[in-house]
């Protein structure tokens, strides 16, 4: 066979991003969006997770999939790449904490600076891998041990490629604000000082961008509610093309990771002076509102205004308030208890109203990690929610409903928070399974939310409601930023968009600017700026694929032109391709982060139930697949997986219908909801993996007892859930540290030290060679690997 290199160029082959696995195998995901193709691990060893490449389809592998051959790499997307320094048969190395990443890191005489084997580094790639040689590199930053506090989150951030470092023109910028707001500033706005706006939030929330107020008023002759949700004004100190206008678009999100914050702004704009701080004047955008007593919006308007927050609030304190008028909270608050009412007042009719319309609610157990002072695992309990949770949601969903209705009306370009409607593939499933059931969904091929509502009432005091929650809550697709308004399918809005949390989501900015430009009567067209990479990935299906193929189209014709000097379109539409290509950037940093975010829990779980290795514990079957089952510890709230072997000598079919996995000799099932008893038999810190070995059935007893919370769909309520953190989560003796001086003379002649990676990762497999500090927990045997909980829910 030729080498690649050798190939000609045809005009079937394929630009596209190459998606690793931890097996060995890889994808292609073409930018055409048509089908993945098939890399083999012969071909994974030329490339990295991430490349760009073209790709030749050769044929079809044994499972029907296109498979391919890579015949040029087009770009190299890992420049540095996270790792443990261990050394194999006397050559360092550096084992990738990305899986996905196949290839470990040689490192060269004199690559290794002052890292330590087992220690945490950062490698700068000096030579690439190809089918010959492995990749060789230097160390460029030393991160730590393993085990120092926060060490979990310096590996996401770098693994996920989550810019965790402001630019110095950005810190400079926000630096050169002022600490309070200016006279100047007040032109042209509002005055709501004497209006007693509150903010309510969680307890350890350090930002507030949400106030509220609401009192009883007649329009005309109707009885009503008048509501003002004041969001802190960000575009008024954010200035496009400005550094810190980068800095947010590069974000697009904050990241929230226990114990610790990857803001999208800095801390001068987030935590203080777009932060609705009780007792000090700030800039704010309103969504003023009349609301009847139907749920009815009769009017709004929006304007920009300056507001003096009355109180901070906690939904503890709010709900203390609301449920016990005679108790010491009610006594302490005495002057806000008749706000607080007319708030409460309101969000009951606002909730009727929303059973009306028939938007979905589904009901789970959300939980939160206590941790100690060095970041690691306490106790994981359920997190509890109360009316006041709800009440603020209300109020942030009304506000983000006129938004998208202002925008529309006024026809001009935004993004819509759009949630399409479930896929024919998806809807086929689901009736299978409630068919089992003896449940149906009405609505025939095109059902609408207030059907699914219907199903959810139906199914909310069955024995197996959590199965079927569960089952249902994955036939959805998943919400996106678009600039076609296709509705939101889950909350049942014909138009939504995201208004109410500009300090923490991009999206949210690019609506206040949107909504300034209109009551200016001048238009608003985003710029890309040039030195902000945007993030294009394409998801595996749906309707974000679509979205992603036609950005990166729009983008190469817009480099196209650029290069011919030819003039860019004119016209109505001619922004159209920027906001689509703004609305996939931001989808896709908004999966980055909670993948990240994901990848920090399943750590620090793994890390926590080291110390439970041995033990025994009740469990509930969260997921089924050919391979095994996803199990819940009831206590614990840590999920790991009984693999099909540990079910006994029966052979196991997998019926996807039913959800279950049943022996053909014996006739054992094992369906969702289902409880065991289970052992912790192996964890594996690297993988993020926990395996459990089954003890003993406990009986199909579906569902189980546990505190639930009402959850609105893809948790678009406008506010995302605010996790408190210090700035710093490991003390500053433990900061990562960057050597100097390196000499790397010897690397490419290192390199060709290469064709041993396959041979000492198999042999590190199979516990031939010592890894210092990387292997953890007790193995049980030599079982089938774990496959990733969080990666199976995408």
């Amino acid at each position: 066979m030729r080498k690649a290199k050798d190939l000609v160029p045809r005009e079937a082959d394929r630009l596209g991003t190459v998606q690793g696995h931890r097996d060995g195998f890889g994808f292609v995901i073409p930018d055409d969006g048509g089908e993945d193709i098939f890399l083999s691990e012969r071909e994974m060893s030329r490339v990295m997770h991430g490349d760009r490449v073209n790709v030749r389809v050769l044929g079809t592998d044994r499972r029907g999939r296109p498979e391919g051959q890579i015949i040029e790499v087009v770009l190299h997307a890992n420049k540095v790449v996270i790792g443990r320094l261990l050394n194999e048969n006397g050559v360092l190395i550096v084992a990738p904490e990305d899986k996905r990443i196949g290839h470990d890191i040689l490192i060269p005489p004199k690559g290794q600076g002052q890292a330590k084997l087992g220690q945490v580094v950062s490698v700068e790639i000096i030579d690439y891998p190809d089918s010959y040689r492995q990749a060789v590199g230097r160390v460029v930053e030393v991160l730590g041990e393993i085990d120092d506090p926060g060490m979990e989150i310096e590996i996401a951030v770098r693994k996920y490629g989550v810019p965790h470092e402001f630019s110095a023109a950005a810190m400079k910028e926000a630096a050169a604000l002022p600490d309070a707001v200016q006279q100047e500033d007040l032109e042209g706005r509002v005055d709501l000082r004497d209006v007693p706006l509150v903010t309510i939030d969680g307890a350890d929330a350090r930002d507030f961008d949400d106030a509220v107020y609401c009192e009883p008023v007649m329009y005309g002759k109707t009885k009503a509610w008048r509501l003002i949700v004041a969001i802190a004004d960000v575009s008024h100190y954010v200035k496009p093309g400005h550094p810190l206008d980068d800095e947010g678009l590069l974000r697009a999100t904050s990241v929230y990771f226990p114990r610790r914050v990857i803001p999208m702004l800095p801390e001068k704009i987030s935590n203080g002076l777009c932060s609705l701080n009780p007792n000090v004047d700030r800039l704010c955008m309103v969504c003023d509102s009349v609301v009847d007593n139907n749920g009815i919006v009769l009017a709004y308007q929006f304007y920009p205004a300056v507001m003096h927050s009355a109180q901070r609030f906690t939904y503890d304190i709010v709900w203390e308030i609301l449920s016990n008028s005679k108790g010491p909270e009610a006594a302490r608050f005495t002057q806000f208890r008749p706000l607080l009412s007319n708030l409460y007042s309101l969000f009951k009719i606002l909730l009727s109203a929303r059973e009306k319309r028939g938007a979905i609610e589904f009901e789970t157990t959300e939980t939160q990690i206590i941790s100690n002072e060095l970041g690691k695992i306490l106790r994981i309990e359920p997190r509890l929610r109360n009316d006041a949770h709800r009440l603020i949601e209300e109020c942030m969903l009304t506000a983000n409903v006129c938004a998208a209705d202002f925008i529309d009306k006024n026809k001009h370009l935004s993004l819509y928070r759009v949630h399409g409607e479930p896929s024919e593939e998806k809807l086929m499933t689901l009736r299978q399974v409630l068919r089992t059931s003896g449940l149906s969904l009405d609505g025939g091929e095109k059902p609408k939310p207030r059907d699914y509502a219907k199903l959810m009432r139906e199914i909310k005091d069955r024995p197996d409601a959590n199965m079927l929650q569960s089952v249902v809550l994955r036939s959805m697709q998943q919400a996106m930023y678009q600039p076609d308004n296709e509705g939101h399918f889950g909350l049942a809005y014909p138009a939504y968009s995201h208004f109410t949390s500009p300090i923490r989501r991009y999206p949210d900015l690019l609506t206040h600017r949107v909504i300034k430009s209109i009551l200016q009567k001048k238009p608003y067209t985003p710029v890309l700026p040039p030195k902000v990479p945007l993030n294009l990935t394409l998801p595996r299906k749906g309707k974000g694929r679509e979205n992603a193929v036609n950005a990166k189209k729009s983008q190469s014709d817009a480099k196209d032109i650029a290069a011919r000097g030819a003039r860019a379109p004119k016209g109505a539409n001619a922004a159209l391709p920027i906001w689509g290509q703004l609305g996939v950037h931001c989808s896709s940093n908004e999966r980055r982060a909670d993948e990240a975010s994901r990848d920090v829990e399943a750590w620090l779980k793994c890390y926590y139930m080291r110390d439970h290795l041995g033990q025994e514990y009740a469990g509930t079957v969260t997921g089924v697949a050919n391979f095994g089952l996803f199990i819940q510890l009831e206590n614990l709230f840590v999920e790991g997986m009984v693999h099909v072997t540990e079910l006994g000598g029966d052979y196991f079919q997998y019926d996807e219908a039913r959800q279950e996995l049943r022996g053909e000799r014996t006739g054992i099932r094992y369906r969702l909801g289902d409880r065991l008893h289970v052992l912790v038999s192996r964890v594996d810190l690297d993988a993020r993996k926990i395996e459990f070995s089954l003890v003993k059935s406990s009986g199909a007893e579906s569902g189980g007892s546990s505190n639930r919370r009402q959850l609105l769909l893809a948790a678009d309520t406008g506010r995302p859930n605010k996790k408190a953190a210090p700035n710093k989560s490991r003390p500053a003796h433990k900061a990562p540290q960057k050597p100097s001086g390196i000499n790397v003379n010897a690397a490419k002649s290192a390199g060709t030290l290469g064709a041993t990676q396959s041979k000492s990762k198999a042999s590190r497999k199979n516990g031939k060679a010592s890894k210092p500090g990387r292997s953890v927990g007790k193995p049980a045997g030599t079982k089938p690997p774990v496959r990733n909980t969080k990666a199976r829910r995408k």
